[in-house]
Protein backbone atom coordinates (compact mmCIF):
# COMPACT_ATOMS: atom_id res chain seq x y z
CA UNK A 1 0.00 0.00 0.00
CA UNK A 2 1.78 3.44 -1.31
CA UNK A 3 1.64 6.74 0.70
CA UNK A 4 -1.24 8.20 -1.33
CA UNK A 5 -3.42 4.59 -0.56
CA UNK A 6 -2.55 4.67 3.24
CA UNK A 7 -3.67 8.09 4.11
CA UNK A 8 -6.39 8.01 1.81
CA UNK A 9 -7.96 4.69 4.06
CA UNK A 10 -7.03 6.57 6.67
CA UNK A 11 -9.40 9.94 6.19
CA UNK A 12 -12.18 7.28 5.29
CA UNK A 13 -11.61 5.84 8.74
CA UNK A 14 -11.51 8.94 10.57
CA UNK A 15 -14.91 9.68 8.98
CA UNK A 16 -16.33 6.07 10.31
CA UNK A 17 -14.98 7.54 14.00
CA UNK A 18 -16.68 10.57 14.02
CA UNK A 19 -15.63 13.71 15.74
CA UNK A 20 -17.15 13.11 19.00
CA UNK A 21 -13.88 13.92 21.61
CA UNK A 22 -14.23 10.23 23.42
CA UNK A 23 -13.87 8.69 20.28
CA UNK A 24 -10.87 10.59 18.61
CA UNK A 25 -9.00 11.54 21.79
CA UNK A 26 -8.87 7.45 22.49
CA UNK A 27 -7.94 5.86 19.10
CA UNK A 28 -8.07 2.37 20.96
CA UNK A 29 -11.67 2.85 22.08
CA UNK A 30 -14.46 0.67 20.63
CA UNK A 31 -16.19 3.47 18.08
CA UNK A 32 -19.42 1.06 17.80
CA UNK A 33 -20.09 0.00 20.75
CA UNK A 34 -19.56 3.64 21.98
CA UNK A 35 -21.96 5.02 19.19
CA UNK A 36 -24.02 2.41 19.78
CA UNK A 37 -24.51 3.79 23.37
CA UNK A 38 -24.51 7.50 22.55
CA UNK A 39 -27.22 6.88 20.83
CA UNK A 40 -29.38 4.91 23.02
CA UNK A 41 -28.32 7.33 26.05
CA UNK A 42 -29.08 10.35 23.71
CA UNK A 43 -33.10 8.45 22.75
CA UNK A 44 -33.68 7.79 26.79
CA UNK A 45 -32.22 11.29 27.99
CA UNK A 46 -32.49 13.84 25.91
CA UNK A 47 -35.78 13.21 23.51
CA UNK A 48 -37.77 12.21 26.56
CA UNK A 49 -36.45 15.32 28.60
CA UNK A 50 -37.66 17.54 25.54
CA UNK A 51 -41.04 15.75 23.91
CA UNK A 52 -43.27 12.83 24.95
CA UNK A 53 -41.64 10.13 22.53
CA UNK A 54 -43.78 7.04 23.41
CA UNK A 55 -41.73 4.88 21.03
CA UNK A 56 -38.47 5.08 21.04
CA UNK A 57 -37.77 2.55 17.90
CA UNK A 58 -39.71 4.63 15.77
CA UNK A 59 -37.77 7.69 16.61
CA UNK A 60 -34.19 5.61 15.87
CA UNK A 61 -36.23 4.37 12.64
CA UNK A 62 -36.54 7.92 11.57
CA UNK A 63 -33.03 8.67 12.43
CA UNK A 64 -31.66 5.87 10.12
CA UNK A 65 -34.16 7.01 7.64
CA UNK A 66 -32.41 10.81 7.79
CA UNK A 67 -28.92 8.95 7.52
CA UNK A 68 -29.66 7.00 4.66
CA UNK A 69 -30.45 10.71 3.10
CA UNK A 70 -28.13 12.83 4.35
CA UNK A 71 -27.06 15.58 2.32
CA UNK A 72 -30.05 15.01 0.08
CA UNK A 73 -33.07 17.53 -0.21
CA UNK A 74 -35.96 16.88 2.45
CA UNK A 75 -38.80 15.09 1.41
CA UNK A 76 -40.93 14.73 4.71
CA UNK A 77 -43.50 12.65 2.86
CA UNK A 78 -40.70 10.44 1.89
CA UNK A 79 -39.40 10.22 5.39
CA UNK A 80 -42.57 10.09 6.92
CA UNK A 81 -42.79 6.53 5.13
CA UNK A 82 -39.84 4.57 6.32
CA UNK A 83 -40.22 4.07 10.03
CA UNK A 84 -44.32 4.12 9.12
CA UNK A 85 -45.55 7.51 10.72
CA UNK A 86 -47.16 10.52 9.90
CA UNK A 87 -45.54 13.51 7.98
CA UNK A 88 -47.08 16.04 11.05
CA UNK A 89 -45.02 13.08 13.57
CA UNK A 90 -41.56 13.24 11.48
CA UNK A 91 -41.96 16.83 11.36
CA UNK A 92 -41.71 16.88 15.06
CA UNK A 93 -39.41 14.20 15.17
CA UNK A 94 -36.86 16.15 13.01
CA UNK A 95 -37.45 19.42 15.10
CA UNK A 96 -36.24 17.75 17.97
CA UNK A 97 -33.30 16.10 16.43
CA UNK A 98 -32.44 19.99 14.99
CA UNK A 99 -32.82 21.20 18.03
CA UNK A 100 -30.60 18.75 19.88
CA UNK A 101 -28.08 18.93 16.91
CA UNK A 102 -28.15 16.04 16.20
CA UNK A 103 -29.36 16.94 12.37
CA UNK A 104 -28.30 20.20 10.08
CA UNK A 105 -31.32 21.54 8.04
CA UNK A 106 -29.76 23.44 5.46
CA UNK A 107 -31.91 26.13 3.94
CA UNK A 108 -31.61 27.51 0.40
CA UNK A 109 -29.49 30.80 -0.12
CA UNK A 110 -32.09 33.28 -1.86
CA UNK A 111 -30.78 36.40 -3.29
CA UNK A 112 -32.68 38.81 -5.75
CA UNK A 113 -31.82 37.00 -9.04
CA UNK A 114 -33.91 36.19 -11.89
CA UNK A 115 -33.66 32.38 -11.53
CA UNK A 116 -35.78 30.13 -10.36
CA UNK A 117 -34.47 28.41 -6.89
CA UNK A 118 -35.19 25.74 -4.84
CA UNK A 119 -36.57 26.29 -2.10
CA UNK A 120 -36.73 22.95 -0.30
CA UNK A 121 -34.14 22.43 2.17
CA UNK A 122 -31.69 19.80 2.53
CA UNK A 123 -31.14 17.75 5.77
CA UNK A 124 -27.22 16.18 7.27
CA UNK A 125 -26.50 13.80 10.02
CA UNK A 126 -24.08 16.49 12.49
CA UNK A 127 -21.92 13.41 13.02
CA UNK A 128 -20.26 12.32 9.99
CA UNK A 129 -19.56 8.43 12.49
CA UNK A 130 -22.77 8.24 13.45
CA UNK A 131 -23.93 8.48 10.02
CA UNK A 132 -21.82 5.99 8.39
CA UNK A 133 -22.60 3.87 12.04
CA UNK A 134 -26.29 3.73 11.64
CA UNK A 135 -26.12 3.00 8.07
CA UNK A 136 -24.34 0.16 9.13
CA UNK A 137 -21.20 0.99 7.54
CA UNK A 138 -17.89 -0.33 10.04
CA UNK A 139 -15.39 -0.79 6.81
CA UNK A 140 -13.29 2.25 5.42
CA UNK A 141 -12.99 0.47 2.12
CA UNK A 142 -16.66 -0.05 2.21
CA UNK A 143 -17.04 3.39 2.79
CA UNK A 144 -15.45 5.35 0.12
CA UNK A 145 -16.59 2.70 -2.57
CA UNK A 146 -20.34 2.75 -1.72
CA UNK A 147 -23.40 4.17 -2.56
CA UNK A 148 -23.54 6.88 0.78
CA UNK A 149 -19.30 7.74 -0.20
CA UNK A 150 -20.67 11.32 -1.59
CA UNK A 151 -22.77 11.98 0.87
CA UNK A 152 -20.34 10.81 4.18
CA UNK A 153 -17.90 13.22 2.06
CA UNK A 154 -20.15 16.18 2.20
CA UNK A 155 -21.31 15.58 5.31
CA UNK A 156 -17.60 15.35 6.81
CA UNK A 157 -16.71 18.87 4.49
CA UNK A 158 -20.05 20.52 6.17
CA UNK A 159 -18.95 19.20 9.85
CA UNK A 160 -15.50 20.58 9.47
CA UNK A 161 -16.88 24.23 8.03
CA UNK A 162 -19.39 24.54 11.02
CA UNK A 163 -16.37 23.72 13.43
CA UNK A 164 -14.30 25.75 11.93
CA UNK A 165 -16.78 28.95 11.96
CA UNK A 166 -17.30 28.48 15.36
CA UNK A 167 -13.74 27.80 16.71
CA UNK A 168 -13.31 31.32 15.09
CA UNK A 169 -16.53 32.85 17.23
CA UNK A 170 -18.65 32.93 14.39
CA UNK A 171 -22.39 31.48 14.40
CA UNK A 172 -22.41 29.21 11.00
CA UNK A 173 -24.77 30.58 8.61
CA UNK A 174 -24.46 28.03 5.85
CA UNK A 175 -27.16 27.35 3.05
CA UNK A 176 -27.10 26.00 -0.19
CA UNK A 177 -27.52 27.25 -3.54
CA UNK A 178 -29.65 25.26 -6.30
CA UNK A 179 -32.02 26.46 -9.42
CA UNK A 180 -34.73 24.47 -11.08
CA UNK A 181 -32.54 23.81 -13.87
CA UNK A 182 -29.99 21.89 -11.41
CA UNK A 183 -27.62 24.38 -11.29
CA UNK A 184 -25.70 24.17 -7.42
CA UNK A 185 -23.41 24.99 -4.96
CA UNK A 186 -23.36 22.70 -2.31
CA UNK A 187 -22.79 25.10 0.41
CA UNK A 188 -22.64 28.96 0.76
CA UNK A 189 -21.29 30.15 3.98
CA UNK A 190 -22.92 33.65 4.54
CA UNK A 191 -20.07 36.07 6.14
CA UNK A 192 -22.31 38.88 5.86
CA UNK A 193 -20.54 40.89 3.64
CA UNK A 194 -20.23 38.37 0.66
CA UNK A 195 -21.01 34.78 0.15
CA UNK A 196 -18.36 32.25 -0.23
CA UNK A 197 -19.12 29.53 -2.42
CA UNK A 198 -17.94 25.64 -1.33
CA UNK A 199 -18.38 22.57 -3.62
CA UNK A 200 -17.53 19.06 -2.39
CA UNK A 201 -16.13 16.49 -5.14
CA UNK A 202 -14.93 13.07 -4.40
CA UNK A 203 -12.34 13.12 -7.19
CA UNK A 204 -8.90 13.66 -6.11
CA UNK A 205 -7.72 15.79 -8.77
CA UNK A 206 -10.18 17.90 -9.62
CA UNK A 207 -10.54 19.79 -13.09
CA UNK A 208 -11.99 23.28 -13.58
CA UNK A 209 -15.32 21.63 -15.05
CA UNK A 210 -16.26 20.87 -11.19
CA UNK A 211 -16.82 24.61 -10.40
CA UNK A 212 -19.72 25.12 -12.78
CA UNK A 213 -21.92 25.42 -9.94
CA UNK A 214 -19.60 28.46 -8.73
CA UNK A 215 -19.63 30.04 -11.93
CA UNK A 216 -23.43 29.99 -12.20
CA UNK A 217 -23.30 31.74 -9.19
CA UNK A 218 -20.75 34.21 -9.46
CA UNK A 219 -22.90 34.65 -12.82
CA UNK A 220 -26.35 35.26 -10.96
CA UNK A 221 -24.99 37.54 -8.48
CA UNK A 222 -21.82 39.29 -9.93
CA UNK A 223 -18.58 40.58 -7.96
CA UNK A 224 -20.40 39.95 -4.41
CA UNK A 225 -19.72 36.73 -4.28
CA UNK A 226 -15.96 35.62 -2.58
CA UNK A 227 -13.61 33.24 -3.96
CA UNK A 228 -14.71 29.83 -4.52
CA UNK A 229 -13.68 26.16 -3.43
CA UNK A 230 -13.49 22.96 -4.34
CA UNK A 231 -12.95 20.75 -1.70
CA UNK A 232 -11.35 17.33 -2.39
CA UNK A 233 -10.12 14.28 -0.44
CA UNK A 234 -6.31 14.54 -2.53
CA UNK A 235 -3.54 16.17 -0.71
CA UNK A 236 -2.77 19.21 -3.38
CA UNK A 237 -4.14 22.58 -3.39
CA UNK A 238 -4.95 22.87 -6.91
CA UNK A 239 -5.77 26.55 -8.92
CA UNK A 240 -8.83 25.90 -11.20
CA UNK A 241 -9.57 29.31 -12.44
CA UNK A 242 -9.37 32.80 -11.63
CA UNK A 243 -10.72 33.08 -7.65
CA UNK A 244 -11.64 29.21 -8.01
CA UNK A 245 -9.30 27.29 -5.84
CA UNK A 246 -9.21 23.45 -4.97
CA UNK A 247 -8.10 22.55 -1.61
CA UNK A 248 -7.73 19.64 0.07
CA UNK A 249 -10.35 18.22 3.04
CA UNK A 250 -7.03 18.07 5.52
CA UNK A 251 -7.06 22.01 5.09
CA UNK A 252 -10.32 22.67 6.33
Amino acid sequence: MNDNTRAHRDLWASFLRGCYPEVVADPRRDVALWQAGYIQTYLERDVRSLRQVGDLTLFQALLRALAARSAQLLNLTELARDPGTAVNTAKARLSVLEATHQVIVLRPYFANVGKRLVKTPKVYLTDVGLLCHVTGLKDPDHAKTGPLRGPIFETAVLTEVVKSLLSWGAEPQIHFWRTSSEQEVDFVVDTGTTPVPLEVKLSATPWPAMAAGISALREALGPKVAAGYVIHPGDVRLPLAPQMTAPPFAEL
